[in-house]
């Protein structure tokens, strides 16, 4: 036998306690409840007397619904009301009532009619503690995006500014493959002595790499399209990435090749290469990142230190001319010289510090591809005379000598050991032209020790220490 469904219950016959139906569900289970007539019109209110949601609710009475929620929300209102006069029941909808000092309270609402002809009874939930803890998830939720971009944004610029100071360039014709110019990185990492311009590029790697990279090379300028592959250095076969970018030239279609050595520190994810920072804020290069106009996208303190100015933010976004050239020519054609070889030198000319004096520097500056951002990294070297850095070290040799009788034996022998791993510390970054790589090279000692090298003699003094 077929058990017939009970038949709906008579809501009419509440009707006539609709308020005291409103103080119960109130003080049962939600936060607010209306009494409403057919038109809309609020006939009655009863909240929570521990945490009422507005104040002001007597001043509701009278009222349209519609009329105390904010403007946003009152469509919700009136497809509540319509779907009571035509079922009798409206879906939870969410809305913004007035509270106190005219701010929003969100409130939850579901609503019944009590009969065909009777009035309806709307009951909300006070949604502030819901709504204050998806407010905490969402700025936990911003604050680890901005954290993850800053860290982002942070590998980016050390990994531009290392990019300039280590990477090999050179501009080589896309149908000839013959070197045009060549940085000074190039030169220590691949010349046998011979200068590089005019030689073939292939010719310049270990024999077991040629035929790889001259396909890979006329792939490259027949497609248009940057490409990147790893091969074997000359002399200790190492193993390098050399990567080939294609640009339009004056005189016809180039390749600008950037060689990386394999040993070299990369990034990792949001763990930074500790080596790779250490370098680009030890160097005592400066070390600067323009877009196409010349406008500092990055730079790095050792640029900061020579122009006098205390940080990044100063120098980000003004042009490198502000600080650099004898003459506003200068920039002019470094910048042209970059657009048009890829490489571009600039042999004594002057940088101008905060306080208005002006310092000797070479300068040397290679296109960069960072995306589809065209822009440009530009190495900003001070001219030291040997005359003056032999001064220097004699100095600190009398000085240490006066020390005698004053210090220890042991003691005087570990600060002479300082000076003299300075000195020819100095003495192969300058006949690297600063490569560190290839100072560490020479000195047959790995980058990282030299790193730590330079990174103290930049905190020393530039003399043994008074005792």
């Amino acid at each position: 036998m077929t058990r017939r469904a009970p038949e709906p219950a008579d809501l009419g016959t509440l009707s006539g306690c609709a308020a005291e139906l409103a103080e119960a569900f109130v003080s049962l289970a939600s936060d607010i409840a209306l009494v409403i007539d057919d038109n809309g019109v609020i006939q009655s209110v009863a909240q929570n007397a521990t945490t009422p949601i507005a104040t002001n609710f007597s001043q509701w009475v009278g009222r349209p619904w519609a009329d105390v929620v904010s403007g946003d929300t009152r469509r919700k209102v009136e497809l509540m009301l319509t779907d009571l006069r035509t079922t009798g029941v409206a879906r939870r909808r969410e809305v913004n009532v007035t509270g106190e000092n005219d701010s929003d309270v969100p409130v939850a609402f579901s609503a019944l009619r009590l009969g065909t002809l009777g009035p309806m009874l709307a009951v909300g939930r006070d949604l502030r503690a819901v709504s204050a803890i998806q407010q905490r998830f969402l700025d936990a939720q911003q604050e680890l995006e901005r954290g993850y971009w800053r860290s982002r944004q942070a590998e980016s610029r050390y990994r531009l500014l290392f990019q300039v100071a280590t990477d090999a360039v050179l501009t080589v014709d896309a149908h000839s493959l013959r070197v045009v110019e060549a940085n000074h990185a190039a030169a220590n990492m691949l010349g046998t002595g011979m200068a590089l311009a005019g030689r073939s590029a292939p010719e310049l790697f270990d024999r077991s790499s040629r035929g790889t990279l001259q396909d890979m090379l006329l792939n490259a300028g027949a497609d248009g399209k940057p490409a990147e592959i790893n091969v074997r250095l000359p002399k200790s076969r190492a193993l390098a990435a050399v990567s080939a970018t294609p640009f339009r030239a004056g005189c016809g279609l180039r390749l600008l090749l950037r060689v990386r050595s394999a040993a070299a520190p990369e990034t990792h994810g949001a763990e930074m290469n500790k080596t790779l920072a250490l370098l680009v804020d030890s160097t005592r290069d400066g070390i600067v990142v323009t877009d196409s106009s010349g406008r500092i996208l990055v730079a790095n303190p050792a640029f900061l230190a020579l122009a006098h100015t205390v940080s990044e933010d100063e120098v980000r976004g003004r042009a490198i001319g502000d600080w650099v050239g004898r003459i506003e020519a200068d920039v002019a054609a470094l910048l042209a010289g970059a657009h048009a070889h890829g490489i571009a030198h600039l042999v004594r000319s002057s940088l101008r510090r905060h306080d208005g004096v002006a310092i000797d520097v070479d300068i040397t500056g290679a296109m960069l591809a960072e995306g589809e951002q065209e822009c440009f990294g530009f190495t900003i070297r001070p001219c030291e005379t040997r005359g003056d850095a032999n001064a220097a070290w004699l100095k600190s040799l009398l000085v240490l000598e006066e020390r005698v009788g004053v210090l220890t034996l042991p003691e005087l022998m570990t600060q002479a050991q300082q000076m003299v791993e300075q000195r020819f510390v100095s003495l192969a970054m300058a006949r690297t032209h600063g490569d560190v790589p290839a100072a560490a090279g020479v000195l047959g000692i790995a980058v990282e020790k030299l790193l730590r090298a330079l990174a103290h003699e930049d905190a020393a003094p530039a003399q043994p220490p008074a005792p």
